[in-house]
């Protein structure tokens, strides 16, 4: 069956390459009417266009910066077109079932898998660039949406949120070039646009409530079509973004259903072996109601290693109110979901690890960590960091209160809803602030903190003063 899904894709871009030239390939006329007809459809039009004039500009920027910028560029490229070819037969087809969908989706997995295999193993130079682009393919995901409780956000809001999670590392990128090439300034602003508002633009005016499949389309996309005699099977790409078996997740409940697809999908991505902690395992929910969440350990040979001295590692969440985060040393895709506004997240020990904190939460403490990267949503009261080195935040959302004491090296990034926070800092150096640029086009604008201060005794106190800081 998958070889036949396989088999009919091609054909259908053969047909699609033959038809661009000017030759039918062999084509029956009523084929080629129907591709015609699928060609002239506005939506397939409209994404034609969104490659032409966004991911045009991305591969115009890394053609001048070349090596793995440029091979990564072009397997966007290349999944951006994988994915137009998929709205060309979605449109002609009608809706599969589950086996079905993930077979449909396999081309546009086995490119988003070339991307994720370039940021693994040994580090490339641009990593970050190499991270952007391979974690923003998860945004192409959308296309696998069935319905409100298919486990995955409405293809907007899924859009949005992938490139946020890409944004972390196209951040990195804006900073290090700002002053030394633009090019890479150029490429990662491209990229941006390419996603919001170019992808979320798009999916808005087609697709705002997930892929609209034919009535009466042909039933190729289903797993119930007649298999072809079965042949010896390739060995299975390291990680199946859309398939609809169980793997080995990092969610101790195997998922069902469409949350199964969903679950693939996180694990070929951005989100790959997230550890996450499902609604079985919260405290109100167990039935030894200890009041602790046991420790999920991620399957991988880093696991052996992945030890503090000080302890073992820790991602649970403690009597439901307070989510802990410890020893994680070397992890990059650490998350925190399914929280609250009455929830705490308390951070302790990690080093050389990225944390992620979706939703809404009371207060956030990072202490006593390394070379920490940590994405966050909102926070009701504070967000604090406190005797850390090397840390950078970003923060998407609001913040009213923003606390770095005894801290060497801090990049705090700020949205525009959290520009209005309250920053103290005590006993720290080299702490810098990135607010956005005031248009939409421009680049991030640093500012750096003073940590020097100046004391003058005057009419019987002392008056303090900043030292004058370059920089910003």
């Amino acid at each position: 069956m998958e070889q036949k899904l396989i088999d009919r894709f091609e054909s259908a871009v053969k047909r699609l390459e033959a038809l661009s030239t000017g030759f039918r390939g062999g084509a029956s006329p009523g084929d080629g009417g129907d591709m015609a007809d699928a060609l002239s459809d506005p939506s397939i039009v409209a994404f034609g266009d969104l490659i032409d004039q966004y991911v045009g500009r991305v591969v115009i920027a890394a053609e001048k910066i070349g090596g793995h910028v440029f091979d990564v560029t072009n397997i966007v490229r290349e999944a951006f077109s994988v994915q137009k070819q998929l709205l060309i037969l979605l449109n002609q087809s009608q809706k599969p079932d589950l086996a079905g969908l993930a077979g449909f989706l396999k081309p546009l997995n086995e490119v988003i898998t070339k991307a994720t295999v370039m940021t693994e193993g040994r580090r490339y130079d641009f990593f970050n660039h190499l991270k952007a682009a391979a974690d923003s393919l998860a945004a192409l995901a959308w296309i696998a949406f069935t319905g409100k409780d298919c486990g995955m956000s409405m293809p907007i809001a899924h859009v949005e949120e992938s490139w946020q999670m890409a944004e972390f590392y196209s951040n990195k990128v804006l900073v290090e070039y700002r002053n030394k090439d633009p090019n890479h300034v150029e490429w990662a602003k491209a990229l941006k646009e390419l996603y919001v508002p170019g992808l979320r633009d798009y999916v808005k005016s087609f697709y705002p409530l997930g892929p609209v499949w034919s009535p009466t389309g042909k039933n190729s996309a289903s797993s119930k079509a007649t298999a072809l005699p079965a042949t010896p099977a390739a060995p299975p790409p390291p990680t199946s973004l859309f398939s609809s078996e169980s793997t080995k997740a990092s969610s101790s409940k195997p998922k069902e259903g469409m949350s199964a697809v969903f679950q693939e999908l996180s694990t070929g991505n951005v989100t790959a072996g997230l550890r996450k902690v499902t609604a079985d395992m919260k405290t109100k929910n167990r039935s030894d109601r200890t009041g602790v969440v046991g420790t999920i350990e991620k399957e991988s040979h880093a696991g052996s290693h992945a030890f503090s001295k000080t302890g073992s590692p820790k991602l649970e969440l403690q009597m439901g109110r307070k989510w802990v985060v410890e020893n994680q040393i070397g992890q990059k895709d650490l998350i925190v979901e399914d929280c609250d506004a009455r929830q705490s997240v308390y951070v302790y020990g990690c080093k050389n690890s990225v944390l992620q904190i979706q939703g809404k939460v009371n207060n956030i403490t990072i202490d006593k960590c390394t070379k920490m990267g940590v994405v966050f949503k909102d926070v009701v009261a504070a967000f604090e960091i406190v005797n850390c080195n090397g840390v950078e935040v970003q923060c998407q959302g609001s913040a009213p209160t923003i606390s770095v004491d005894n801290t060497s090296g801090c990049q705090l990034y700020l949205s525009n809803d959290s520009l209005e926070a309250s920053i103290s800092t005590a006993k720290s150096s080299e702490i810098n602030v990135l607010v956005p640029g005031a248009g939409p086009d421009d680049d991030w604008v640093e500012h750096s903190l003073p940590q020097q201060y100046i004391h003058v005794f005057k009419d019987g106190h002392f008056e303090t003063t900043s030292a004058s800081h370059s920089g910003g």
